[in-house]
């Protein structure tokens, strides 16, 4: 009887948990950028109670904040354009938006007076139910297709999962359903993408059951300065992880095993490509795991994964391990039976169509810098390929490089390539320098860059779009220049 009347109270905590509070009633809240984030975390502090300031000098915005938030709850006062920055001063809270470095409108100083200046992420993880665990993945890489593949595996699983962050839908999003749909049963599982800009703030409240860095090369340098910045900020993932939560990080990144220091004694750390943690065999298309916290040994066959390029195995194998580590009852035998299901997030060496030569047209408009293109190309080494590379280069911490001598070695595989865009000279003039041995050509834009591709692709050949550059020269982002590939792909260029 006693077991009883305790696990029923038990019970009534655990449902109490999981509901929505309205804590923020009689605090003001300033929510500074209004897009995807910004207007997300809007939405949640109204329903938390909170009269809610909303900035961004951006007026263009107007009608999609109009459309979204709605203007006539007394409690919201939006100012698009020029505004005065003691709205920030006499606000209880001032939830960042990732775009806005801490350095504009007085934010860093703010934060070291001791103000409450918090990130989209944090904000949401104030009220995200206790009974939702939370899966992060973060590094410069790989981000995207690891959290879709974690998504998917959990979802074919049957299990309640909400999959978003800095890829689809914000944490608040999540964090709002318990206030718009408090009937509904609360997510089981949070798969959350985080970039280093989410992280720039320490947090306080967004402490995963499992944390990932997949990798870490130079990327955001002009925002974070330093790769020793970038790595602390990364690593700020694990914040507040103890006890049996899991840690997973690539092994031997200096600058990583560095940030990493000051987080070592508080949670159980496995490795990609080491033990404990995972290792994969590209030959077999096994991956094999040592979970930290149990010491199991498993493994998982990876043969029926369709995405295109062997670094997608070690993607799998990372979301699997991931699942396997929040410790909700799924093993690697269930992943097995969703190998054969996931599918890779647009724009990353998706397969676009194979046209009437046979050519083969893939889209990887994601990899915006010279690593992820390097990781894709050395995917398809059996496939050879046009590769088109260009549009505007990340700068490289290293002096007297830019990069793209690394894909000397990838692109000897392949059947040419051609260059485009604003970095398409100076591409093409460092492939040349560091002895490419295949032919090269450079295109003004991305449409000249197609036609020369459709003239040296040969029948059974691929057309591959993997950039290893910023589109901002031409596109609004990598989705626009990937969406005009492919239009591009799918119809006949005169």
């Amino acid at each position: 009887m006693l077991n009883s009347c305790v696990l029923k109270r038990e019970l009534c905590l655990k449902i109490e948990s999981c509901l929505p509070k309205q804590d923020l009633k009689g605090q003001s809240v300033a929510i500074l950028g209004l897009g995807k984030s910004g207007i997300s975390a809007a939405k949640l502090a109204l329903a938390r109670g909170a009269s809610v300031v909303a900035l961004d000098q951006n007026e263009t915005l107007r009608p999609l904040v109009n459309g979204v938030l709605n203007g006539k709850n007394g409690n919201l006062e939006t100012i698009l354009g020029c505004f005065d920055n003691e709205l920030l001063q006499v606000a209880d809270q001032i939830v960042v938006s990732p775009g806005i470095p801490l350095e504009n409108y007085g934010l860093a100083s703010l934060l070291q007076s001791g103000k409450r200046v918090i990130s989209e992420l944090d904000f949401a993880a104030q009220v995200l139910p206790k009974c939702t665990k939370v899966l992060a993945i973060t590094g410069t890489n790989g981000k995207s297709t690891v959290v879709t593949f974690a998504g998917q595996i959990l979802s074919h699983l049957n299990i309640e999962t909400f999959v978003g962050g800095n890829l689809g839908l914000p944490l608040s999003e999540a964090a709002l359903q318990s206030f718009e749909s408090p009937s509904r049963k609360p997510f089981q599982v949070a798969v959350v993408e985080v970039s280093s800009y989410q992280l720039e703030i320490p947090s306080k409240n967004f402490v995963p059951s499992v944390a990932v860095i997949l990798n870490l090369t130079p990327d955001h340098l002009e925002r974070h300065k330093s790769m020793t910045n970038y790595a602390t900020i990364k690593s700020r993932i694990f914040s507040h992880m103890t006890d049996r939560k899991i840690a997973i990080l690539p092994s031997g990144n200096p600058y990583i095993n560095d940030a990493i220091a000051c987080h070592t004694n508080e949670c159980n750390f496995a490795g990609i490509g080491t033990y404990p943690g995972l290792q994969v065999d590209l030959e077999e298309k096994i991956a094999y795991f040592k979970i930290p916290t149990i010491g199991l040994v498993s493994e998982l066959r990876l043969g029926a994964l369709t995405a295109i390029g062997t670094h997608n195995y070690y993607n799998a194998a990372i979301a699997a391990l991931s699942v396997i580590g929040l410790d909700i009852g799924i093993d690697s035998e269930a992943i097995g039976s969703t190998i054969d299901k996931l599918r890779a997030p647009p724009h990353r060496m998706q397969i676009v169509h194979k046209d009437s030569r046979g050519v083969t047209w893939v889209d990887d408009s994601k990899a915006t810098n010279v690593e992820a293109t390097y990781a894709g190309l050395m995917g398809i080494k059996k496939q050879k390929s046009i590769v088109l590379l260009g549009g505007l280069a990340k700068v490289s911490e290293k002096q007297g490089c830019n990069g793209f001598e690394q894909l000397i070695e990838p692109l000897k595989y392949h059947r040419g390539v051609v260059t485009f865009g604003s970095s398409g000279t100076m591409i093409q003039d460092t492939l040349s320098s560091h002895g490419l041995s295949i032919p090269c050509l450079r295109a003004n834009n991305l449409k000249d860059a197609v036609r020369l591709a459709t003239n040296m692709a040969k029948t059974g050949d691929a057309i591959v779009l993997s950039p290893g550059c910023a589109s901002f020269d031409e596109f609004k982002n990598f989705e626009h220049r990937g969406k005009f590939f492919q239009e591009l792909a799918l119809q006949k260029l005169g």
